[in-house]
């Protein structure tokens, strides 16, 4: 293991990436040019100190609105020219009573958490969100119970529980890759409770349950090597047509910063992308309506 380091940002990553990704993981121990990162959980349901936490009026999270399309980024995440990730709500067409499967009826909606009891199958992973808060992502293991990395260990709780209110959605979906059985899945993540602290091989919640349910070494810390060219590209969209590529040396480096713009806000991001680019374009003579280079 390595010393302790500060968390990764955007936009100031050495062009130095990562070998090519392979199949299942494989314990093979520490990895040559790797920076083993011990981070604290991104995920704690404390208030964030970066962040104004919205004032919920002594209200219950659920019984708050909660449209994915307001608060969320679409984006994608490539691995070379392959597609292993993407948040669309194209195809998601608005609820009616814009509470219940708030956000649309599509692979971006919205439940209460008791409602997610009745939909959640053993191996499934969830994403819990909230405004202003990173997602808490968990492995759904069977009997109203999941398995998830919160604050620095590996823990088996009750799904409502693991929630703290929070809505949800089943999140299989989301990444590309092919899953492992759910039998493996469930295994994965049971086997892993109890781990804590310096043993932990994950950054964060998103990475834990990623890992249980393809069992890709990439999701893990120090999974890759960074050497060569940048191979992952986070593609977020700023309009409909219009969009900004950031290339990162590996994919636990890309999640973490996908994660800080979750947890930030599409507004946020969309203000900070917009005054980063808006030198480039006077300076190049761009229409600031154009598309961007990464595009």
């Amino acid at each position: 293991m390595g010393n302790q380091v500060e968390k990764l940002t955007h936009l100031n990553y050495k062009e130095v990436p990562t070998t090519d990704p392979t199949g299942m993981d494989r314990d093979e121990g520490p990895r040559i040019g790797v920076s083993y990162i011990f981070s604290n959980d991104d995920d704690d349901m404390e208030p964030q100190h970066d962040s104004v936490v919205p004032d919920l009026g002594g209200e219950h999270p659920t019984s708050q609105p909660y449209d994915p399309r307001l608060h969320e980024v679409e984006c994608s995440i490539y691995y070379r020219d392959e597609c292993i990730y993407q948040k669309s709500f194209s195809g998601d067409a608005p609820t009616s009573d814009g509470v219940e499967g708030g956000g649309g009826g599509g692979q971006l909606a919205t439940y209460t958490p008791e409602n997610l009891l009745n939909r959640c199958k053993p191996g499934d992973v969830v994403e819990f969100v909230c405004q202003a808060q990173y997602p808490h992502w968990v492995v759904y293991v069977g009997d109203f119970q999941v398995v998830h990395l919160h604050r620095l260990e590996v823990v088996n709780s009750f799904l409502t529980d693991a929630s703290q209110g929070r809505r949800g959605r089943i999140a299989n979906q989301l990444y590309h890759y092919k899953p492992l059985s759910p039998a493996t899945v469930v295994r994965n993540a049971l086997d892993q409770v109890g781990c804590k602290d310096r043993d932990l091989s994950w950054r964060n919640s998103e990475c834990f349950a990623a890992w249980c349910r393809y069992g890709k070494r990439e999701f893990k810390i120090g999974g890759e090597l960074r050497i060569g060219k940048q191979p992952y590209r986070l593609q977020i969209q700023l309009g409909e047509k219009r969009s900004h590529t950031l290339e990162f040396q590996s994919l636990e480096d890309l999640i973490m910063e996908k994660r800080r713009n979750d947890q930030i806000g599409k507004v946020a991001v969309l203000q900070e992308l917009s005054s980063h680019l808006q030198p480039a374009e006077d300076a190049d003579g761009k229409d600031p309506g154009a598309q961007t280079a990464n595009e």
